[in-house]
């Protein structure tokens, strides 16, 4: 919260994400859709890693 409140104790309050989007620009956004559009067509083409191999690389690199 950005603001003291002097509540008592026991009060319930609600309380809820508010997101106000992203900080790209048009030209981050634009790049990004590229990046999207071109990983999809990746996938399509089986050009994949299998998350299972990922993690294990990770872990190895890390020693765990």
């Amino acid at each position: 919260m950005d603001e003291p409140v002097d509540l008592p104790e026991g009060t319930e309050v609600a309380l809820s994400v508010v997101e106000d989007g992203d900080d790209l620009d048009d030209e981050d956004r634009a790049r990004l859709h590229v990046a999207l559009i071109e990983a999809q067509a990746q996938a399509e083409r089986g050009e994949v890693t299998p998350a299972r191999q990922v993690l294990a690389e990770i872990r190895t690199r890390r020693g765990g």
